[in-house]
């Protein structure tokens, strides 16, 4: 058996302020793409440029501009304290003395974390452990930052405030890859979204667009009365498919794949009150399962 190749013609950028989400499952290269992005494995072939900085060939200046959170706690110290590990990894970027201090300061203090800076990691919640990490990451104020599954693990309120740090750090302009099996994370969150599987990326665009193609022509439209007999003889001429949930609810399905089928409904269904027409929206979870298990691509 010859060489597998894990990961093959990838191809994707972040612009500043976006969070870009980059999903599969495990083996489908996403761990090899984030260790060449982050200068740990060079590539056969192609490049890396980070902030038009080609990684390879300027690999120090390049990887000054990045940042990283790993998932499964390989980021920090654990018998070190919070702030000895921000001063140790700041050193190791070149920034040291009052500068490190005081930006490591500044970080703790954003993030809610400024009266444990003499505590040991090891001492720390989950929660308060990623967001040291995050400190760590952002020592050097990089242009951008590779999270691995930033929330697993924690509970609502400390990933929530994860995710809102996330928030804010790409309305500052940080350029986010974000990696996580947490699909409604990664919806919440992106901007764009890339699918890889086997080793090649198979679906990339932007979120509300991937989405939005992949909901179906499904609406539910609830009545703000139950639905008289008569309105409900007179619907069955509508071109479509149409089910009746409860005496409130009616599910359509227009005949043809666009909105015209909608309004005939309606049509129909005048006088008679209508609450909410809601048409159905697809959610990650579907889509990738679509992607993954289908092959399905956009």
């Amino acid at each position: 058996m010859g060489p597998r190749r894990a990961v093959q013609d990838v191809t994707f950028s972040i612009a500043r302020g976006e969070v870009l989400a980059f999903l599969g499952p495990n083996g489908a290269g996403k761990t090899t793409t984030i260790k060449m992005s982050a200068g740990l494995i060079r590539p056969d072939a192609g490049k890396v440029r980070i902030g038009g900085i080609d990684l390879w060939q300027h690999h120090d200046p390049a990887v000054q501009q990045m940042g990283a959170v790993l998932e499964g706690s390989r980021n920090l110290y654990w018998r070190m304290t919070v702030m000895e590990n921000l001063l140790y990894w700041g050193a190791m970027r070149g920034i040291t003395g009052k500068a490190a201090k005081s930006r490591a300061e500044e970080l703790l203090d954003r993030v809610g974390l400024g009266d444990r800076a003499r505590s040991l990691v090891q001492s720390l919640s989950r929660g308060m452990q990623q967001k040291a990490a995050l400190c760590q990451a952002l020592m050097t104020s990089p242009q951008v930052l590779l999270l691995d599954e930033p929330t697993l693990g924690l509970d609502y309120e400390a990933a929530a405030s994860i995710k809102s740090l996330v928030r804010e750090l790409a309305q500052q302009g940080t350029a986010i890859l974000l990696t996580t099996h947490q699909l409604d994370i990664a919806q919440e969150l992106s901007d764009r979204i890339a699918i890889i599987r086997q080793g090649q990326l198979v679906l990339q665009g932007t979120t509300s667009e991937v989405l939005q193609q992949y909901s179906q022509p499904l609406f539910a439209i609830e009545g703000a009365e139950p639905w008289p007999l008569e309105i409900l003889e007179r619907v069955r001429g509508v071109p479509g498919s149409i089910q009746m949930i409860d005496p409130l609810t009616l599910l359509f399905v227009p005949e043809a794949a666009d909105m015209a089928g909608i309004y005939d409904l309606i049509a129909a269904l005048t006088p008679h009150p209508i609450a909410r027409i809601q048409r159905h929206q697809a959610d990650l979870s579907e889509v990738v399962q679509k992607v993954l298990t289908e092959g399905v691509t956009a």
